[in-house]
């Protein structure tokens, strides 16, 4: 994630735990206690970046973050689950969550990620091109259907059959063997040498 990117996320970030502390929209002088995050699990690595700068600039604040998938974090706050700033990997899950009254207010959009195809770093399937995806016998681990990620990765596969034959997306599909609740565990997953890409 770029610098600017970052630098986004940590000014929204400083301006969710303002509004919390403070309850209106005056910064708060030296914020402490708890803010609970829910935030998807492709945040994880600059939201625990950014929070330990917050943390290191407000002795007394603590930053709890729960990183998931986010409709399994969805379900959880619906579930009675509480958190002061829910941040999903897309805007469905956030209309979904404003639907059932579990946030308030505006939602808004933050960042934007990239669909990456990934593989092990010796590369076994040798893959070097996104045509390379459908070959028959390459193994192949992907987010789930309901996870942001996992239904973008199917749109652009989808996309792709324009350039590719119109049953590309389905022979994509045929090479998966697993699928993942979040971003994190298919990469997990192809790191491990579980899978040839993702």
């Amino acid at each position: 994630m770029g610098r600017q990117r970052r630098r986004s996320i940590g000014v929204l970030l400083l301006l969710l735990l303002s509004l919390w502390r403070s309850g209106a929209a005056q910064a708060p002088v030296h914020p402490t206690g708890a803010l609970t995050v829910f935030a998807a699990a492709s945040l994880t690595g600059p939201f625990s970046d950014i929070g330990k700068r917050l943390e290191a600039t407000y002795p007394g604040l603590k930053i709890i973050y729960n990183f998931g998938g986010s409709p399994t974090l969805r379900m959880q706050l619906e579930q009675g689950a509480r958190a002061d700033v829910f941040a999903p990997a897309d805007a469905v899950q956030m209309e979904l969550a404003a639907g059932s009254g579990i946030v308030q207010g505006a939602t808004p959009m933050f960042a934007k990620n990239r669909l990456v195809v990934i593989v092990p770093r010796d590369n076994p399937g040798h893959v070097t091109s996104f045509r390379d995806l459908a070959r028959p016998g390459l193994r192949l681990d992907v987010a789930a259907p309901a996870v942001p990620v996992g239904n973008y990765s199917r749109q652009a596969l989808r996309q792709a059959s324009a350039a590719y034959g119109a049953d590309f997306a389905s022979r994509v599909l045929r090479n998966v063997v697993s699928e993942e609740e979040n971003v994190r565990q298919v990469v997990a997953k192809v790191q491990l040498g579980e899978a040839d890409a993702q």
